[in-house]
């Protein structure tokens, strides 16, 4: 895809729906079947679900840090947030820990922040009834604003922190969110600005090196963050900064931060006392 900014891809969008707009870029750029492209996304909107459905809540990562969290969030009986944000949840922890556990993810934008949109989408398809077809166009939606994201700032925790792995999945599925409930082009593009300006400086501090703690919970975080960001933009809250402004920011606070607060477990938590004893017992 060739859009590195947001302003591009909605003037791209102008008309025809953004989906479309970020399918037929694609298909442009690397030159391949159109259908083939919708079949592989397709393909991958399948894969989520099945590292969902497939969760053991008695598997346990090789650290023993991870496995069996999102199974305790099931049956809860009245609970703080409700039945679909409790589902919400369960879901962002059973695809982190199927990361952990070695298994079979989608990295969305990557491995690390993998819990993120399907936590918000399976739950939403089964609560509404949306199509397949009607995720997969929102799952095309998140890879645009994903790819300006990749191309303005970083998707990678080793060179912006935390806030370009969570911190972008937040705010790609605030935008898929947004689209699937109707929204704008624009509102779209605010419910992007709003995930990622609340993640901003979000370090990346893995203890004992391993996408684990604080990892999988973070991934909670991003999903309901998203979750809030795309009902305010629905509701027609707007971010008073341009999304390519916030991305901008994203990149900027990223190069500021100290190495020893991108993936290199060296600060927050990793450098906690217990963090340390976790890392010298590997």
């Amino acid at each position: 895809m060739a859009f590195s900014s947001i302003t591009g891809l909605l003037r791209a969008a102008e008309d025809r729906p953004v989906w479309q707009a970020v399918l037929e870029s694609d298909v442009a750029d690397r030159g391949v079947d159109p259908q083939r492209t919708w079949e592989h996304m397709a393909g991958l909107w399948q894969a989520m679900k099945g590292a969902v459905e497939g969760y053991d809540p008695a598997r346990r990562s090789p650290s023993g840090l991870t496995g069996g969290a999102g199974a305790l969030l099931e049956g809860v009986q009245g609970g703080l947030c409700g039945p679909f944000v409790r589902e919400v949840i369960a879901t962002a922890l059973k695809t982190g820990e199927c990361n952990a556990c070695m298994g079979r993810i989608v990295a969305a934008p990557t491995a690390g922040a993998s819990g993120v949109l399907p936590a918000v989408l399976i739950p939403l398809q089964r609560r509404d009834g949306l199509s397949d077809e009607a995720v997969v166009q929102a799952l095309f939606v998140a890879a645009g604003f994903g790819q300006v994201i990749a191309t303005r700032a970083s998707i990678s925790g080793a060179e912006g922190g935390c806030q370009a792995e969570v911190g972008s999945a937040s705010a790609m599925a605030a935008a898929a969110l947004t689209a699937l409930g109707g929204g704008s082009g624009a509102a779209m593009a605010h419910a992007c600005a709003l995930a990622l300006g609340n993640t901003l400086g979000l370090v990346c501090d893995p203890v004992a090196g391993l996408v684990e703690v604080p990892c999988v919970s973070r991934n909670v975080m991003g999903a309901v963050n998203a979750l809030a960001c795309a009902e305010m933009a629905l509701a027609g809250v707007e971010s008073a900064i341009p999304c390519d402004e916030v991305i901008d920011a994203m990149r900027a606070v990223g190069d500021a931060l100290p190495a020893a607060l991108r993936e290199t477990g060296g600060g927050g938590l990793a450098a906690t006392p217990t963090g340390r004893r976790i890392a010298e017992g590997m």
